[in-house]
């Protein structure tokens, strides 16, 4: 069978979800196919979450999908939460805006907007369908893009997307494969953790958000025994809290250009804060929607000196834990049930007596040492390099030449719209992405903000209209 679009989405997470609203809401006449595995659209990886303790890591006036009005979710959340919806939020006591909202009741309002632009798109002659399949390999030839899919259907559109969506560590095949996955639960399976012993000792590689979210998991299946965490560097997320407006100074002053200068800079703003008993986190919340300009704008050489020295504190102090997940960090810390150890993973070890056995090095010393827990979790976040994800669309797009790797190796290389770039560095004429594959682009690409705006952008690009 095959079957032709204007527009085919490959992934229908809330990137190419994202996608489709802004196309739908457009004048003109247009039929979109969104290929997607998972029985939903607008819920991906990150909002297949189905506990309530899996939460944003934003508070509801920083996570709307309208790129235009900043308030919809927390617009959103208030009537669905008057209606009788998500009950428990009275526990957090705070503003709607305020609230962090479960990721799989956002997952529910992503869907929501998806329906009524479905609705206004029927005016048009506009239309979304879901095809559920992998899309396991793409062609390229004068005019339009083919795609094959896993059920063996074939597909045929004017443009294609890549909306591919994070590869999350945990649940990706690894091209070279240290035999991690096999042996390591998945941080979100609460299920699978209520088969533990409850006392047992869980060994956790990984110490960023998504290992508080294998805590959470741990918590609710019962876990009460000992966590150990091993990271390089052995730093947590800080908790997100709601500082007030600070002035925008990259606004100001358009002479800082480096990775170096904006730290520098940062820090002067952070200690002038802390100085007038205002919080560092408000300064450092300005520089969010500078990222994209200043990361482009640098130097490889730059770029690489961030990655390697600055990434594991700025993630820590801009990637952020939801409080009540901090909270549970916090807990189990004083408790002393939980212990973090700069150290890096190095090889799983015959465990003949059950159980698991990790080889690491604790930072600082040259031996090797083992550990040996109950059970295993891989929290070692996001896999962006596409070389290593054993995956039959990325392999086959690299192997053909149509895509090549982004700086630095993360995610995808691509122009300014979002014009996929080949192996000889020639934009594509149908052949677009936006969202995670982009991070080596644009630096932060997976935040709901960013996500909007792209899928506004690219929408307008596609339609004729931008």
């Amino acid at each position: 069978m095959s079957q032709s679009a204007d527009i085919l989405i490959i992934g229908g997470g809330l990137s190419g979800t994202m996608l489709a609203v802004q196309l739908l809401r457009l004048p003109g006449r247009r039929k979109v196919l969104i290929i997607e595995p998972r029985a939903e659209l607008g819920r991906g990886e990150a909002y297949s979450a189905v506990e309530l303790g899996h939460t944003l890591n934003g508070n509801a006036a920083r996570m709307s999908v309208d790129p235009d009005n900043p308030d919809d979710l927390t617009q959103w959340l208030t009537e669905h939460i008057a209606g009788g919806g998500w009950p428990e939020s009275a526990e957090q006591d705070v503003p709607v805006s305020e609230l962090f909202a479960p990721r799989g009741l956002f997952g529910v309002y992503v869907q929501q907007r998806l329906a009524e632009a479905r609705k206004v798109g029927a005016q048009t002659g506009s239309s979304v369908e879901h095809i559920r399949a992998e899309v396991v390999d793409l062609q390229v030839d004068a005019g339009s893009v083919q795609l094959t899919l896993s059920n063996g259907q074939a597909l045929r559109g004017g443009y294609g997307v890549l909306a591919t969506g994070m590869f999350p560590a945990a649940r990706t095949p690894q091209k070279t494969s240290s035999g991690l996955n096999a042996a390591a639960l998945d941080p979100w399976d609460v299920a699978a953790m209520r088969q533990l012993d409850p006392q047992s000792t869980v060994l956790i590689i990984g110490s960023g958000l998504t290992m508080v979210d294998a805590l959470v998991s741990l918590e609710q299946a019962g876990h009460r025994g000992p966590i150990e965490v091993f990271s390089r560097h052995g730093l947590l997320p800080h908790v997100r809290r709601q500082p007030p407006g600070w002035i925008d100074f990259l606004s100001d002053d358009h002479s800082i250009r480096t990775p170096r200068q904006l730290l520098r800079e940062l820090r002067r703003h952070c200690r002038a804060a802390i100085a007038q008993g205002i919080d560092w986190q408000a300064p450092l919340d300005t520089v969010r929607v500078h990222i994209a300009r200043l990361w482009s704008q640098a130097t490889d050489t730059q770029r690489r000196q961030f990655v390697r020295h600055v990434r594991p504190w700025w993630e820590s102090h801009h990637h952020r834990s939801p409080p009540l997940s901090a909270a549970l960090v916090e807990r189990l810390y004083k408790e002393g049930r939980l212990r973090i150890q700069a150290a890096s993973f190095k090889g799983l070890e015959t465990s003949p007596d059950g159980g698991v056995r990790i080889r690491i090095r604790r930072r600082g010393e040259s031996q090797t040492c083992v550990v040996q827990g109950a059970a295993l979790i891989n929290s070692s976040g996001i896999e962006y390099d596409w070389r290593r994800v054993a995956r039959p669309l990325p392999q086959q797009l690299l192997a053909r030449g149509l895509v090549r790797s982004g700086p630095l190796a993360l995610g995808i290389a691509a122009a300014i719209d979002g014009a996929v770039l080949d192996a000889e560095g020639c934009a594509a004429e149908q052949l677009f992405a936006m969202g995670p594959p982009l991070r080596g682009m644009w630096w932060e690409s997976t935040a709901v903000t960013d996500v909007a705006l792209q899928a506004k952008a690219l929408a307008l690009r596609l339609s004729g209209l931008g």
